[in-house]
């Protein structure tokens, strides 16, 4: 469809510099500074430091699932507790011991108890998660405290697991012959494991996979339209999160030798959320900063308050309740970005590296050969179809067709259901009565990802992007379902190729569209004409035989609406099939081949530009009577005034 794509040459930043060190250098030097020092810390910090990595960990997990990926859940002190409690069974019953004790030998035992944690964890989050990520609103948040107390209650009650009272006795975990009994030297592996996680994490975040996941938070009907299975990626980052809090909670048993109900509970649930929240529910490191920020707090809190109060209870509970709250006031976004924000003028700016080389992306599975769709094959057609809300009818027995190399207009007054067929076209929405074809074939209450996959692409009415990501990464969206990497791939960095291939696209495409200069800037910051064009910039990234636009020149100048038109004729000399809906008239009869009508969800018009505007129905329409006197466009056409 597009001209030869040239991958773009590496190329620096050209912000001035300031500061003399990076971000990534300073996170380095953090890294090897508590290295170094770990060994001479104080007993007590050591120990601090521990619960503060355990914390960070599930932490981690929740800025993954609230803060990148939408959803909000107080229960995954739950999922510390299933891997807490599954080691310590295998660690300390006799039925275990009498099983594998001809298998492996004891000091193998945690390990199995990790396996087993893991395993379980993965079970129980599938499950769950199957019913709860569906839900949304108040109705998710609500869910997940509902089975984490579940789970805790479950914890103190089965007798196996020791009741109440708990499990004691759990060996240490030794590592290549060497004891991990002290918390020094335990500290050493949860460090280990928070940073590796943090990585991976980093990673997957820095993919197609983690476009995937920040698109979950901008709504089901884009992400969907860009070809993504919101259901399954949910289901898989509640899974991600709750493994990671299993992982925590196997380090928690090993480190207190002890395991019992009490820190599975749904308040300690409350505070892992805050923790992430409070750090910065959007960045990785705001993990580690909120769980720092309130286990040093609540240590403060239990030392101080009793002496100024002369008096021994949970008074810190109420204070630290009073500072989360100021703290949420003051900082919605988190401790992370309002830090990041104040110490900008300390680093230098990060060098934005482009690949060297890309290879060439393929058009979706389906549409390998989409090359050979001929000038006027029939590529999207709608027969009678109707769509009802109750007793409303937005649409009654509407049909249309659109083919390839041809631009065809849908126009009609507000409220003439316009944008409600657009989205029975694309598989927004099922049909009430009808069925709509591409490339001939049926799409009978199909998703609108498979409608992506079958190389339809769409903009939105109201704009939809992701504002705080840059212009490449929302452009790079739309060719989601050119490119196969799973998540394992991008967290261990094997997709780079194929990464560097779709950012190749998208900043083909967004130059195609005039924004080259933009592209690296926050979509939000843009103006409303130029996210419009973001939205089709990311469109023909998927490579679609099919391009649905909804009002693509609403918010553009008029140079801007001239640079749009031109741009949509060579798509169309190229092969492509456009469908536009769009009020401004003198846009759409200058453009346009073919012209259909809608008024009360009924055509009331088809054909050429010209049949279209000297049709009586049509200028009763937008002018509200058929005694009205059309005017004359520039071209010396007859010319609807909406």
């Amino acid at each position: 469809m597009s001209a030869p794509l040239q991958p773009p040459l590496v190329q620096q930043a050209t912000t001035p510099g300031r500061g003399w060190v990076t971000r990534r250098q300073l996170t380095l030097a953090a890294v090897a500074l508590l290295a170094l020092c770990w060994g001479f810390l104080p007993e007590f910090t050591v120990v601090l430091l521990c619960y503060i990595g355990l914390y960070a960990l599930v932490a981690a997990g929740l800025v993954m699932l609230t803060g990148v990926g939408g959803m909000t859940s107080f229960g995954q002190a739950a999922f510390v507790g299933v891997g807490a409690y599954a080691t310590a069974w295998v660690c300390t019953s006799p039925t275990a011991a009498a099983a594998l004790s001809g298998v492996v030998g004891a000091g193998a035992l945690p390990w199995l108890g990790l396996a087993l944690g893991l395993v379980l964890t993965f079970a129980l989050a599938w499950g769950l998660g199957a019913m709860t990520v569906k839900l949304s609103g108040h109705y998710l948040p609500l869910c997940t405290i509902a089975w984490g107390l579940s789970l805790y209650y479950l914890f103190g009650n089965m007798a196996f697991l020791g009741g109440q009272t708990g499990i004691s006795g759990l060996p240490p975990l030794v590592v290549a012959g060497f004891s991990l009994a002290s918390p020094r030297a335990l500290g050493v592996l949860i460090w280990t494991l928070l940073l590796l996680a943090l990585w991976l994490l980093h990673n997957l975040l820095d993919s197609r996979e983690g476009r995937a996941i920040r698109s979950l938070k901008g709504g089901r009907v884009m992400a969907e339209s860009m070809g993504i299975d919101t259901a399954r990626y949910r289901l898989k980052l509640f899974v991600l999160s709750a493994l990671l809090a299993a992982l925590s909670g196997w380090l928690y048993a090993h480190l207190q030798r002890f395991v019992n109900p009490t820190p599975f509970n749904i308040n300690i649930g409350i505070e892992y959320l805050f923790m992430a929240v409070i750090g910065g529910s959007g960045h990785l490191w705001g993990a580690v900063l909120g769980a720092t920020a309130i286990t040093l707090l609540k240590e403060k809190l239990q030392d101080i308050l009793p002496s100024l109060l002369g008096t021994a209870g949970n008074f810190e509970v109420i204070v630290f309740g009073l500072l989360m709250l100021l703290v949420l006031q003051r900082f919605a976004g988190g401790l992370w970005p309002t830090l990041a924000r104040l110490s900008q003028g300390f680093f230098k700016p990060a060098e934005l590296h482009r690949a060297a080389s890309a290879g060439a992306l393929p058009g979706h599975a389906t549409l390998a050969t989409r090359a050979a769709v001929m000038p006027g094959q029939r590529l999207l057609e709608a027969n009678k179809v109707t769509k009802r809300f109750g007793g409303l009818v937005a649409n009654s027995d509407v049909s249309m067709y659109l083919n390839a190399g041809e631009i065809h207009a849908l126009i009609g007054p507000n409220g003439a259901g316009k944008s409600t067929f657009f989205n029975l076209i694309s598989g927004v929405d099922d049909l009430s009565e009808g069925e709509v074809r591409l490339m001939g074939n049926v799409m009978h209450k199909q998703p609108s990802r498979v409608f992506a996959e079958k190389g339809v692409s769409r903009t939105f009415q109201h704009v939809r992007l992701l504002g705080e990501r840059s212009v490449v990464e929302n452009v790079a969206l739309g060719a989601h379902g050119r490119a196969k990497s799973g998540w394992l791939a991008a967290m261990l960095r094997l997709d780079r190729v194929e990464e560097a291939a779709l950012l190749a696209q998208a900043r083909h495409q967004i130059a195609r569209c005039g924004l080259a200069d933009l592209a690296d800037a926050p979509a939000g910051s843009l103006a409303l004409g130029q996210q419009r064009l973001v939205e089709i910039a990311r469109a023909l990234a998927g490579h679609p035989a099919a391009l649905l636009l909804d009002e693509p020149a609403a918010g553009l100048r008029l140079l801007e609406k001239r640079a749009l038109a031109e741009l949509l004729k060579q798509l169309r000399a190229e092969g492509l099939g456009i469908l536009v809906v769009e009020h401004d008239m003198a846009f759409v009869m200058n453009l346009a081949d073919r012209v259909t009508v809608l008024e009360f969800g009924c055509v009331i018009a088809a054909g050429t530009p010209g049949e279209v505007q000297t049709n009586s129905r049509v200028v009763a329409a937008y002018l509200g009577g058929a005694d009205a006197e059309p005017e004359i466009g520039p071209k010396g056409e007859t010319e609807i005034k909406p």
